[in-house]
């Protein structure tokens, strides 16, 4: 028996390695046979920029002359290399759209790979660990459809990108904006998911993927409908931009309206129904301001994205909450209606009268 075992986990071994060496050549375009000093030599640059630009991309950090990387790889630095050398861009930003890459791509890619992991344990009902393996073994098919989705995806981002800041700035190519000013004039904001420890508490694996993928999905959907974009999400929470200030309130007021409960039912019984843990309301407080903003590292940041954030602490549940500049622009707008609320002392920003917003 003892003998039957080991040579089962011999032939176990022989197999993960020979899929590992398939993912290789499928994922890095062929064997690794080049070490970093090889990169180095290769591409023309310095041995630590080298190791610098794989630092950036958070990948694990080999030694010199450890044989872990393919010819692929060197493409990829010398590409990096001729970012300074051929189009000007100084080290310090080369770093950051590297470091950008490797933020989010490593995101991405976890994110696919559980997905998928969920996908096969829910379908052939599967322990976690066979599905992880039956994932490992689809990778190599699965692979360049996602690769060629990224691809895609990103390419229209970057159109929509490139035609909002069209529109925002073509006209004012000769106007001399105020330089002690942050540069983008946006509707900012926060919705915070109510009670979230109590109502995930007890939650298994299965339930909580659930609970925090539908909040994620809605709020996303509620916010790319309005008209507006997510900048991110942290778990119980969603902070969202939007162009013009009619927008941001029409973002905020779905949030708050959504996420208050009126669309479970049907949500669950179009996505096939949750596991029981995880159905139920999910009311938010929202806070949202008018204000400039610095955009940088994919995130906001700015005394407006500051207010918005400590009004979404004080705000009722299924309800929004902004500051009296912001309601004043709405005024004249007849979808909304403002009621003044008591001042209040925020945390690290002082004495403030809060708005309540409503649909009119």
């Amino acid at each position: 028996m003892a003998a039957d075992r080991v040579g089962h986990d011999a032939d176990g071994a022989s197999e993960h390695s020979s899929t590992l060496d398939g993912l290789d050549d499928a994922l890095l375009g062929g064997p690794r046979t080049l070490t970093l000093r090889d990169l180095a030599e290769q591409v023309g640059i310095d041995l630590d920029l080298v190791r610098l630009y794989w630092q950036t991309l958070g990948l694990p950090h080999p030694a010199a002359d450890e044989v872990v990387f393919t010819q692929q790889d060197a493409a990829a630095v010398r590409r990096w290399a001729d970012l300074q050398r051929e189009h000007g861009v100084d080290r310090r930003t080369a770093i950051s759209l590297t470091r950008a890459l490797g933020h989010t791509s490593d995101r991405l890619a976890l994110w696919q790979v559980e997905a998928l992991v969920e996908d096969l344990s829910r379908r052939h009902q599967l322990d976690d660990t066979s599905a992880r393996l039956l994932v490992l073994d689809r990778l190599v098919d699965i692979a360049p459809l996602l690769e060629s989705q990224l691809v895609h995806s990103w390419r229209r981002q970057l159109a929509a990108i490139a035609g909002r800041l069209s529109a925002e700035f073509a006209h004012q190519r000769d106007e001399r904006p105020d330089p002690t000013a942050l540069p983008l004039a946006r509707a900012v904001g926060f919705a915070d998911m109510v009670s979230f420890t109590r109502r995930t508490a007890g939650l298994g694996s299965t339930d909580l993927s659930e609970f925090v993928q539908r909040f994620e999905s809605v709020a996303r959907d509620v916010v790319t409908d309005a008209g507006g974009r997510v900048v991110k999400t942290i778990g119980d929470a969603v902070l969202f931009v939007a162009d013009d200030v009619e927008t941001g309130a029409r973002v905020a007021l779905g949030l708050a309206r959504v996420l208050g409960g009126d669309l479970d039912v049907e949500r669950e019984k179009e996505a096939g129904g949750l596991a029981e843990g995880a159905r139920g309301v999910t009311p938010v407080r929202v806070g949202f301001v008018w204000g400039r903003v610095l955009s940088r590292f994919g995130d906001v940041f700015g005394p407006s994205v500051n207010l918005a954030a400590r009004l979404t602490d004080i705000a009722d549940p299924s309800s929004v909450l902004t500051d009296g500049s912001t309601a004043a622009l709405l005024a004249d707008d007849p979808r909304f209606r403002a009621e003044q609320q008591p001042t209040r002392d925020l945390a690290g920003i002082g004495p403030i009268a809060p708005v309540l917003l409503r649909d009119a």
